[in-house]
C-alpha cells in the first residue's frame, strides 16, 4: 500500500491525462465530465465489466430542490428546504459546505443525468416501500414525510428512480438503467477502460504530487502515467474485515448493498499519503422486512418497548436496531394489519417475513417470545389507547398510519435481520480533491463515492450514495482535467 516514487518507474506502460480507478456511478460520472473538459481519460477497473455496485442497485438517486420530474409529479421544492433536511437526516457531522452544494446543484445535476440519456417515468409511488412497485420515477425515500423531518422541512419526495422496464433488482434494475447511459455517454466522448485491473500503490513526484498509479492485470505489473492526476472511485471498506473490525464491528459478517470488490483499496492508498478519513464507524443499515408491514404494527425491542415510529425510512429502523438495540427487534401485528399488508405488497417474498409467534393475547405472545412480563402488554396499551384517538405522543407516528392493534397477535423474527454498508472513507474539498491529515488538498489526487466520507454522516437517506457519487464525481472530474 506505500507509495511508488516516480523515479523508480523506468517505463510506463499506459498514459493518460485522467486515469480514475473504479467504473461505477461515481468512476463513471468523472470519466464523462473529464472527457468533455477535454481531458484523454483511461478508466481502470477491477472488476470483468463496468458497474459496480451501482449497477445492481435499486438505483435511486437523492435529488431535489425542483427537478423537472418533481415537478412533473406535482411536487414543490427549494434547495433550502432540501438542504435543511439533509442536515437533520444525515446525522452527526454531516458536512454543511458539501449538503449546501448538492442541494444547490441538485437540480442541474438532474438536467446532467437526463442528458446522459438517463430515462425518469414522471410517476409518483406514494406507498411504504424500499423501492416502487414497477418503473416510477419519484418516491419519499428518505423519511422526508415522518416524524421529525416533515417539521423540519417541508416534506417533498426526493428518490429519483431511473426508469427500468422487467427490472430485477440486484441483477438489472434502475441501478443498471443509472449506469448504462453514463457509461454509453463517457465511450461516446473516447474514455477508455481496462478491465481486470487492481490498484497496488500510488506513484508520486518528489514534491508528493500524485502522477500515476501502479496496478496489476492478470498477473502482470501495469503502470499507467496520470498528466494531471488520479480519481479514486473504488467504493467502500464494506468487504474489508480487517477495516470493518477496526472501524465499524457491528458491521462484521452482515455485508449488504456492496460488492466484493469494495475492499477499500482506495481509502489505504491514500491514507499511505498522509489522507484523512472520516465518519469510519458509520454504517447504512437496511432492515430485511417490506416496509408495508412495519407500518401497520409496532416495532419493539427485547425490552417489549417501542423505539421507533414505524412510518420513518426503514433504513433509520435498521440503523437503530443494530446500533440502539443489540439486533433485538420484533416486529407485533394483528391479523387485521398482516392480512392487508399481504394484499398491497409489491416486494419480494423474500421481505414478507410471517410471524414466528401467534398467540390469542400480548400475555401469551410476550411469553412465547420471550420478553419480560408487563412489558409487551403495557406496550399495547399505551399504544392501543392513543392509536383511537388518532395520536402517538410518544414517537409521533403519523395519523394514516393508526390503529388499535386487536384479537389474534403476530411477532415476525426480526433478530439479525440486518446487513449494510460502510458510510465513511476519504476526507475530500467540495471538487473531490483528496485531503492530507492537515487539511490541505494531495496534489493530483482526486476521490469520489464511497471511498469518500460523502453527505452521509450517521445518517441515510435511500439515493444518497448514488446521488452524491455521480455528483462529486462529476465535480472531480472536471477538477482534475483542469488542473494544469
Amino acid at each position: 500500500m506505500r507509495p511508488y516514487a516516480a523515479t523508480e518507474i523506468d517505463t510506463w506502460d499506459l498514459t493518460a491525462d485522467v486515469v480514475i480507478a473504479g467504473y461505477g456511478v461515481a468512476g463513471a460520472s468523472a470519466a464523462v465530465e473529464a472527457a468533455r473538459t477535454g481531458a484523454e481519460v483511461l478508466v481502470l477497473e477491477r472488476a470483468g465489466g463496468w458497474g459496480g455496485a451501482a449497477a445492481l442497485a435499486g438505483g435511486f438517486v437523492y435529488l431535489g430542490g425542483g427537478t423537472g420530474l418533481q415537478r412533473a409529479c406535482g411536487f414543490d421544492d427549494t434547495p433550502e428546504a432540501m438542504a435543511a433536511f439533509l442536515m437533520a437526516a444525515m446525522g452527526p457531522g454531516a458536512d454543511p459546505a458539501k449538503i449546501t452544494a448538492y442541494s444547490e446543484g441538485s437540480v442541474a445535476h438532474f438536467d446532467w443525468l437526463v442528458g446522459c440519456g438517463v430515462p425518469f417515468r414522471p410517476v409518483f409511488y406514494g406507498e411504504p416501500a424500499w423501492e416502487p412497485a414497477a418503473d416510477e420515477g419519484l418516491m419519499y425515500s428518505g423519511g422526508e414525510n415522518a416524524h421529525p423531518f416533515d417539521e423540519i422541512a417541508a416534506p417533498a419526495p426526493r428518490g429519483h428512480l431511473p426508469r427500468m422496464e422487467n427490472k430485477r433488482t440486484g441483477e438489472r434494475g434502475g441501478g443498471y438503467m443509472l449506469m448504462k447511459p453514463l457509461v454509453e455517454t463517457a465511450g461516446r466522448l473516447g474514455v477508455k477502460a481496462r478491465y481486470g485491473v487492481r490498484l497496488d500503490g500510488l506513484v508520486t513526484e518528489r514534491d508528493g504530487t500524485v502522477c500515476g498509479v501502479v496496478a496489476r492485470g492478470f498477473g502482470e505489473r501495469v503502470t499507467v502515467r496520470a498528466r494531471r492526476g488520479v480519481v479514486l472511485a473504488t467504493g467502500s471498506f464494506t468487504y474489508n474485515e480487517a477495516m470493518l473490525a477496526a472501524h465499524a464491528p457491528l458491521l462484521v459478517g452482515r455485508p449488504g448493498s456492496a460488492v466484493e470488490e469494495h475492499d477499500g483499496v482506495g481509502v489505504r492508498l491514500a491514507q499511505a499519503l498522509g489522507a484523512g478519513v472520516a465518519h469510519m464507524d458509520a454504517c447504512e443499515v437496511a432492515l430485511h422486512m417490506d416496509p408495508q408491514y412495519l407500518i401497520r404494527g409496532i416495532v419493539v425491542n427485547g425490552r417489549g418497548q417501542r423505539f421507533i415510529n414505524e412510518d420513518t425510512y426503514p433504513g433509520r429502523i435498521g440503523q437503530a436496531a443494530l446500533f440502539q438495540q443489540a439486533n433485538q427487534t420484533f416486529l407485533v401485528l394483528d391479523e387485521e394489519g398482516f392480512e392487508e399488508a399481504r394484499r398491497v405488497s409489491a416486494a419480494p417474498e423474500v421481505l414478507q417475513l410471517r410471524p414466528a409467534w401467534v398467540c390469542g393475547t400480548a400475555t401469551e405472545l410476550a411469553a412465547e417470545t420471550g420478553l419480560p412480563p408487563g412489558a409487551l402488554e403495557a406496550t399495547l396499551d399505551v399504544y392501543n389507547r392513543h392509536a383511537e384517538q388518532g395520536r402517538d405522543p410518544l414517537l409521533r407516528k403519523a395519523a394514516r398510519w393508526l390503529r388499535p392493534l386487536r384479537g389474534p397477535l403476530g411477532a415476525v423474527d426480526l433478530r439479525g435481520m440486518t446487513s449494510g454498508f460502510a458510510l465513511g472513507g476519504l476526507t475530500t474539498g467540495l471538487d473531490g480533491e483528496v485531503l492530507h491529515v492537515d487539511g490541505e488538498p494531495i496534489p493530483g489526487l482526486y476521490a469520489a463515492g464511497r471511498a469518500t466520507a460523502g453527505i452521509a454522516a450517521w445518517g441515510y437517506a435511500s439515493g444518497a450514495s448514488l446521488g452524491d457519487g455521480s455528483f462529486f464525481g462529476r465535480r472531480a472530474g472536471r477538477a482534475v482535467a483542469l488542473r494544469r
